[in-house]
């Protein structure tokens, strides 16, 4: 009989990069294990990639109805499928991970960010709110993460963290899959384009990216990706530089690949707040995997992986002047912007690419079986 593994989910998409087409596509690989994906978006139950994906319906539209109702319904779920190790992905199902271990399952928790730090860089919340409610959560994971069978974190930082809480925690980074992403376009084919890949905001330095291109000359900026504040989307529509920008929307893995092959440079640009300075941000490795040079905030984490490996340009993210000079170096420096790419994409070969991080999670699982 088949291991049952159930992946749990209520807020993430069914197509995950993180949860559905690396993890869940992984084990799915293995013939002794049957992977299930619990999802919440109302589209129906399907199977994809040897996953079958659990439908409970569209999520709740509010935070505090999603976090108590759709919670609920995952859990319901969650105990109809009677796996042999659940797999978390939210915060918000962290009281789901307790009740399933309190039932005699065993329990993963996968900490994508470090939420506590996320709580403080929120914008919309009062500084002593901030401060209040990321101490409380805080001591709530101490409480109920030390319970589980396993922690699975993003990163090094997060699984350090972690260590102090439950010895049994493993950082599974969001490494590129090889081949993906990666082309051989020539360069002397690809157009004076630069790209910026996933979600649009303030923090993930916007303004000063649109506003950057008020700096370049026959250079334009593809934009690929949806803004979660209309505010700030009709701030930099008002702007020069966005004249020079294609808007893209949102798009698949295969857009991605089109947007990447035919672009000479990937920007990465975030602002320097608390829960981005350690974080490892997938599209800066997924630039390099493509073989475009990278234009990266200066954090020292960064600018080791970026500068140490010789494939991109660091830059101050909250200087517009700045970020438009490196766009300006690399397009009007072909030969050295293509050893760039090509120092990227064998960086991404030899040490930051799924493969080896699939290892540490088939090894997590193995042990847990054992």
């Amino acid at each position: 009989m088949k291991i049952k593994i159930i992946h749990l989910t209520s807020v993430h998409a069914r197509y995950d990069t993180r949860i559905f087409l690396k993890m869940c596509s992984s084990l799915a690989k293995n013939e002794n294990y049957s992977v299930s994906l619990v999802v919440a978006d109302g589209k129906g139950n399907e199977s994809k990639n040897g996953v079958n994906i659990v439908d409970i319906g569209e999520r709740s539209g509010g935070r505090i109805s999603r976090m108590t109702t759709t919670v609920k319904k995952v859990f319901q779920k969650a105990k109809e499928l009677r796996g042999d190790i659940y797999h978390l992905h939210d915060p918000e199902l962290i009281p789901i991970g307790v009740k399933l271990k309190k039932l005699g399952f065993k329990v993963i928790f996968d900490a994508h960010e470090d939420l506590p730090k996320q709580i403080l860089a929120k914008p919309y919340l009062k500084e002593s709110a901030k401060f209040l409610l990321s101490h409380m959560f805080e001591l709530y994971e101490k409480l109920t993460c030390s319970k589980f069978d396993y922690i699975l974190t993003a990163t090094p930082y997060i699984r350090d963290k972690f260590l102090k809480i439950n010895k049994n925690s493993c950082d599974i980074n969001n490494f590129p899959i090889l081949g993906e992403l990666s082309n051989d376009t020539p360069w002397s084919q690809r157009k004076d384009e630069v790209c910026y890949v996933g979600g649009i905001s303030e923090t993930r330095g916007i303004k000063e990216i649109v506003k950057a291109m008020e700096f370049t000359s026959n250079i334009r900026l593809n934009l690929a990706g949806t803004f979660s504040q209309k505010d700030v989307e009709n701030e930099v529509k008002s702007y020069d530089g966005w004249k020079s920008v294609n808007e893209l929307g949102f798009l698949g893995r295969e857009g991605v690949y089109d947007v990447m092959s035919r672009s000479k440079a990937g920007l990465v640009t975030l602002h320097p707040i608390i829960n981005y300075l350690d974080a490892l941000a997938i599209k800066m490795f997924e630039y390099m995997s493509a073989g475009l040079p990278v234009i990266a905030s200066d954090f020292e984490l960064w600018r080791e992986i970026i500068e140490g490996n010789s494939c991109g340009i660091c830059v101050n993210p909250l200087e517009p002047k700045e970020i438009a000079d490196a766009v300006q170096y690399i397009i009007s420096h072909p030969k050295e912007a293509e050893q760039m790419g090509q120092n990227g994409k064998n960086t991404i070969i030899q040490r930051y690419n799924w493969g080896i991080e699939e290892q540490k999670l088939f090894k997590v699982y193995e042990d847990l079986l054992r």
